[in-house]
């Protein structure tokens, strides 16, 4: 199994990246392979619909969510959305790309809980055909603070990264196992 995450914050050092790279660890320890992309090293062009002649950046973006069984996709939560960093990147995305695979939505907040990002990247998600997860993860501004190996340091909040992360995996399995037998 292959599951692509994109960090969609364009802030060095964000809460929404740390949390990712976490993300990434217990997948990983899954002996799942990840492709790891981060919007604040992969910078994209603007969108344009008049421009389908791609950037090299957005063509490694679109291949790896096209290799990818499922996807991870984080950000910060800025006024009660996502960031126009990830929101850009998923603009250029074709349902094509990501119809029938798993997703998972996660967030950071400045408050107690990203959720309205979460409900934004959820919506983006029906439209693109994917199969939203019925988890999703966000942090709040108090649970920001991650240990030297990259564990959040409050055990509730990892605990809920953990758990997220299963149901997604379980749900990636099977419709893996499903277009699998489809297929045949």
């Amino acid at each position: 199994m292959k599951v692509t995450l994109i960090a969609g914050s364009n802030r060095a050092n964000a809460t929404s990246t740390s949390l990712l790279r976490y993300v990434e660890s217990l997948l990983k320890a899954q002996d799942i392979s990840v492709a790891f992309i981060d919007l604040a090293q992969l910078q994209l062009p603007l969108f344009s619909p008049d421009n389908w002649e791609f950037h090299p950046n957005v063509r490694h973006v679109l291949e790896a969510i096209a290799d990818g069984d499922g996807l991870i996709l984080a950000t910060p939560e800025y006024h009660g959305s996502l960031s126009g960093a990830l929101k850009n990147a998923l603009d250029y995305v074709t349902a094509g790309q990501v119809a029938g695979k798993a997703v998972l939505s996660v967030s950071s907040a400045g408050g107690p809980l990203g959720v309205s990002s979460l409900t934004h990247l959820q919506s983006i998600v029906r439209n693109l055909h994917g199969i939203n997860c019925s988890e999703w993860i966000s942090i709040g501004s108090g649970s920001h603070s991650f240990g030297s190996d990259g564990r959040p340091v409050d055990e509730e909040v990892s605990s809920r990264v953990r758990n997220g992360v299963d149901s997604f995996v379980n749900l990636t399995r099977k419709l893996a196992a499903t277009a699998t037998v489809a297929n045949e």
